[in-house]
């Protein structure tokens, strides 16, 4: 079969070699998807895309008159696929779940000790050869109550990982995984309580609709004003507006993330010599008690390995016609 690859990153393109050991007809384009790019994909009858492409209704409809079939999502977020158009176009879609929660656990966690113990501030103090210790103090995250909004793979990771700081842990979530209880002592809550409540908030839930802006005016209002907030799910699951206006005000202690909501046409590109337009990204990256990080918390061997594999495994399965386990049902889901 042969496969277009678009958004293909000069680091990860040797995983997805090796994952193909030649078995398929791969094209690797820098581009991403998006009504401009679609074009490309004629002649392909599958396309690969990461979480900036835009799969939106539009660019399905020009996909499937290309004679598309398959989309492969090398990523386990999907909120930039319109999945009910794909599914009216017969377009079949899958993504990649479960490649490394680890990697993006671990992330948050080197997030939050970056923003607690100054770390970025004292290296460049250090470098300058200041070596004084006045804007440098921080707090022990051990006896701390940490809040994890969303307990599934990433956020059950999380979880283990504060409790072995000796954290108390409260946890947010649908569906409860009692497992975490009864072995880690994480305690449900609902999620303004957790806000109240917690040290630290870390945010773990897929963007729906029900998540846009999950955390807004209201639920920043109740945090402490010392609360570290870390997310690495997805921008928009933050109103940023609402946490401009926070940070301005001094009503949360730090702001840590992974991800921003108009991510598109600004990461994964170098834009040193062009700077950026968004007013609200540049006023957030002026506050000193914000981390930021260009959405990289996927970026190691083992989740770029797995991602690649279920990539081709993914594709395989369509291609013998058996049941391909990552393919995406049709639940509601924000559209790109």
């Amino acid at each position: 079969m042969k496969l277009l690859v678009y958004s293909a990153k000069d680091f990860e393109v040797p995983f997805l070699k090796k994952a193909n050991a030649e078995r398929h007809r791969v094209t690797y384009i820098k581009e991403a998807l998006d009504s401009r790019t679609a074009i490309k994909a004629m002649g392909y009858k599958a396309i690969s895309i990461f979480s900036g492409d835009d799969a939106s209704l539009v660019v399905l409809e020009k996909l499937r008159d290309l004679g598309v079939k398959y989309i492969l999502l090398r990523s386990a977020g999907y909120n930039n696929v319109h999945i009910k158009a794909a599914k009216r176009y017969g377009l079949r879609v899958a993504n990649a779940p479960d490649y490394s929660p680890h990697a993006i656990a671990e992330h948050a966690v080197a997030l939050l000790m970056a923003l607690n113990r100054k770390i970025v501030l004292a290296d460049r103090q250090v470098h300058a050869y200041n070596f004084m210790l006045d804007n440098l103090m921080g707090t022990n995250l051990h006896g701390k109550t940490v809040g994890i909004v969303g307990t599934g793979n990433i956020g059950s990771v999380m979880v283990k990982i504060m409790h072995g700081f000796g954290c108390k842990v409260l946890g947010c979530d649908l569906q409860p995984d009692h497992t975490l209880v009864e072995a880690f002592g994480l305690e449900y809550t609902d999620l303004d309580e957790l806000c109240s409540q917690s040290h630290v908030i870390s945010l773990h839930v897929p963007l729906t609709y029900e998540n846009y802006d999950l955390i807004n005016a209201s639920r920043l209002e109740r945090m402490r004003r010392d609360v570290l907030l870390i997310n690495t799910s997805r921008g928009s699951i933050v109103h940023t507006k609402a946490l401009l206006e926070a940070l301005e005000n001094k009503e949360i202690g730090a702001y840590g993330a992974d991800v921003y909501e108009r991510e598109k046409g600004i990461f994964f590109r170098d834009n040193s010599k062009t700077g950026i337009t968004d007013k609200q990204l540049k006023k957030l990256l002026s506050f000193p008690n914000v981390l930021m990080t260009p959405h990289q918390a996927f970026v190691t061997t083992e989740a770029m390995r797995n991602i690649a594999i279920s990539t081709f495994d993914n594709m395989a399965a369509w291609e013998a016609g058996t049941v391909c386990k990552n393919e995406l049902g049709y639940e509601t889901i924000i559209t790109g």
